[in-house]
């Protein structure tokens, strides 16, 4: 996946695990909670995936830039 992708991915997962855990308390449902807590972890990595493939992606293409200038 791209970086937009995967920050999409990861917020949405954020998103819903945040909602299982809410409504998991609201129920008293302990697998729901860690459910969710465990899709919102999932939801982090990806969105730091996503940050990441976009910074190395900037980096990459500042350094094409710079050694298209000189020549």
């Amino acid at each position: 996946m791209g970086s937009t992708s995967d920050k999409a991915a990861g917020i949405a997962n954020q998103a819903i695990g945040d909602a299982k855990q809410g409504l998991g308390k609201a129920v008293g449902n302990d697998r729901l909670r860690a459910e969710g807590a465990a899709q919102e972890a999932k939801g982090k990595v990806e969105k730091a995936v996503g940050d990441a493939k976009s910074t190395v992606k900037d980096a990459a293409n500042k350094a094409a830039a710079a050694i298209n200038k000189k020549l």
